[in-house]
């Protein structure tokens, strides 16, 4: 009889043999005979791969760990305003990550090797979300530097960086080119995904913090010079993102209709577009892309043809706008991505790809473009010359033989991203960019710095933790640091549990440090005897780690509610719906808390000589839950070998 199909897949991977393992082996032999080496269990935090895959460098696993209850706030904070603290180290953004970032660290997620990741996305919206309710706020030191610096463009990179400067006492001015704050946040992802009711009150809250100024409509290089703002202020980040966008690599590719994503999206934001085209195809694989054909299939188009002052691409081209009475008259329209990739093997998001084709969204995978047709008489694109490809060495190779066409009144392409450099030609690298050095500095510009997409076009998080990054450098350049001095960052370069923060939180600050000699520190109140960190250099992975522990337990998905095809038009609902605590909670407490104990017990209840013991109540807290009585240790190594965590290693004792 076949095995029932749900046993089949709720079966543990990390169950299964390996290939050519056939003989059972006697784990007695390997658990309960002593270490012959004598080395007894340090408890030893690492990073866990969620967080060290994070771009903006978060403090994952602990917020996570708040959120489950694990880790306790102080009596006088809540969870959840506990939790947006943690978060927020890093990233002053929750709610918008929560909803747009690809999740990198989902991808790193040890749990992958159980049944599924945890929903980090999902309870990260829930975080920002309930602070955005709340009304939770920044704090940050009143002592100011009485150095300010000038930040171009108010982005997700400019706004980390104007955040994490005034954590650290020193003021900004963000200069930016639009009316209003947020960069690719507001104007490069379509308000559905970015809703303004949450983007404008994580953006206000870093503005409440004081000492942050504005100044908006305001073109560096074309209104302001950047001679005069090396005069003016103590230090310069450019941060002014790519707004500009790459032309498909074809003949006639220069076609009227022919236009970039990036002005699209723009416009799309700003409301100057309320219809586009009849036939829109879009060349990409990206989530660009992808923000590109969704949006169009949302605006729809007109029954009749679009007057010639009206059409997208001169709405682009005259910087004007579509009458809003345009949208009671939309039709469905015919949207096409094409894209060089397998749909499996595309760079969007995989539950993007699967919403655009949901909403009506036709994908043409493994293609590329070969030419763009153009009318003789007007000049206008009427079609896209495809043929199939394949891959080579990151390369297309078009199959001979499979030509073919697809009509299309706009052409899109969302195929890579430039910066607009003019008047600021000293700083293009030739590329449309500005060179940064390892810590975010401008080489051979002193006192300029650079971070986000303008030094390579990438993730919002991205940004984001260059920001955080670029600020320390700034901070240590006011501080008139030579940077060249600099020490070389942390090989995993993230926002790290601080096992010293937290006992000195918890009331439990260790004494002073009594001079002389010491033999043994295990009595000592001044040191925390049997604990190491390297979470700077190291991230840990599964086979630290005892699998068995972890149960199967399905992923809580959110609800997506976005539209289908056939009611599409001109529904500009947000698709995710955000947990509620319950469901954070529930889902936060699949995190397996890699390199961190959990307080799971195992290691006392099994510790055959009951060497293992927890710390009292009023010397416990996180990281700080076990100890070991190494008068009674032999060294069995069971404490570590059940370790779900992967915390515990036989390590004391080592040379």
């Amino acid at each position: 009889m076949a095995t029932n199909k749900d046993v089949v897949e709720k079966k543990l991977t990390f169950r299964k043999f390996q290939d050519g393992v056939h003989t059972y082996e006697n784990l007695g032999n390997k658990i309960f005979q002593q270490d012959k080496s004598h080395k007894c269990p340090t408890y030893v935090h690492r990073t866990p791969p969620c967080q060290g895959s994070c771009p903006s460098g978060e403090d994952i696993r602990g917020w996570l760990d708040i959120v489950r209850g694990v880790e306790k706030p102080p009596a006088d904070i809540k969870m959840q305003e506990y939790a947006f603290r943690r978060s927020t180290t890093a990233n002053p953004f929750p709610s918008m990550m929560g909803r747009v970032c690809p999740a990198p660290c989902q991808d790193g997620c040890n749990r992958n090797n159980v049944e599924d990741f945890v929903g980090i996305n999902a309870v990260e919206q829930y975080i920002g979300d309930q602070a955005i309710a709340e009304g939770f706020t920044f704090s940050c030191t009143e002592e100011m530097s009485g150095k300010t610096v000038a930040i171009i463009g108010g982005g997700p990179a400019g706004m980390s960086a104007a955040y994490q400067l005034r954590k650290l006492g020193h003021a900004s001015v963000i200069f930016d080119s639009h009316d209003k704050l947020g960069g690719m946040m507001r104007y490069g992802i379509p308000s559905y995904r970015t809703p303004d009711a949450y983007l404008d009150p994580e953006i206000d809250r870093i503005l409440a913090m004081g000492n942050i100024e504005v100044k908006l409509n305001t073109s560096v290089g074309k209104d302001v010079s950047a001679e005069s703002l090396e005069k003016d202020y103590d230090a310069v980040l450019w941060a002014i993102g790519c707004w500009t966008g790459r032309a498909l690599p074809v003949p006639n590719s220069d076609a009227p209709n022919c236009i970039s994503a990036i002005k699209y999206l723009e416009a799309f934001a700003q409301k100057r577009l309320h219809v586009t085209a009849k036939k829109v195809v879009c060349v990409g694989g990206g989530d660009t892309s992808i923000d590109v054909v969704c949006s169009s299939r949302r605006m729809g188009t007109l029954k009749e043809e679009l007057p010639n002052d009206i059409k997208p691409e001169n709405i682009l081209k005259e910087n004007s706008a579509q009458d809003e009475k345009l949208s009671s008259e939309r039709i469905h329209n015919d949207v096409t991505l094409t894209t060089l990739f397998k749909k499996s093997e595309m760079t969007a998001a995989e539950h993007e790809v699967h919403d655009a084709m949901r909403e009506g969204v036709q994908i043409l995978d493994e293609v590329m473009p070969l030419e763009v047709l153009v009318d003789e008489k007007t000049g206008n694109a009427y079609a896209l010359k495809m043929a199939k490809c394949t891959m080579k060495e990151g390369r297309p190779e078009k199959i001979e033989g499979t030509e073919f066409e697809i009509e299309a009144d706009l052409i899109v392409a969302a195929i890579g991203q430039g910066g607009v450099l003019d008047g600021l030609e000293e700083f293009n690298n030739g590329k449309n960019l500005i060179d940064a050095d390892r810590n975010y500095s401008v080489p051979g510009k002193p006192g300029h710095f650079v971070a986000g997409d303008i030094i390579r076009p990438h993730l919002l998080t991205t940004a984001i933790g260059q920001g955080s990054i670029v600020a320390e450098t700034i901070d240590q350049y006011l501080a008139q640091v030579d940077l060249k001095e600099l020490k070389k960052r942390p090989k995993v370069d993230v926002h790290h549990f601080n096992l010293l923060e937290k006992l000195k939180e918890s009331g439990l600050k260790p004494a002073e440090y009594e001079s002389g000699s010491h033999w043994g520190s295990d009595s000592k109140e001044f040191s925390v005897h049997n604990y190491e960190d390297r979470s700077a250099q190291e991230i840990i992975n599964t086979d630290k780690m005892f699998l068995g522990h972890f149960p199967y337990t399905p992923r809580n998905i959110r609800s997506d509610v976005g539209p289908e095809a056939e009611n599409i038009l001109g529904n500009f609902d947000e698709r995710l719906k955000c947990y509620t605590e319950e469901q954070a909670i529930e889902e936060a407490g699949r995190c397996m808390s890699c390199g961190m104990c959990f307080e799971c017990d195992n290691c006392v209840i099994y510790c055959p000589q009951d060497a293992v013991f927890r710390v009292k109540k009023d010397k416990s807290t996180t990281g700080r839950y076990v100890d070991t009585d190494y008068k009674k240790c032999i060294g069995c190594h069971i404490c570590s070998d059940v370790c779900p965590t992967g915390y515990i290693d036989m390590a004391l004792g080592d040379h």
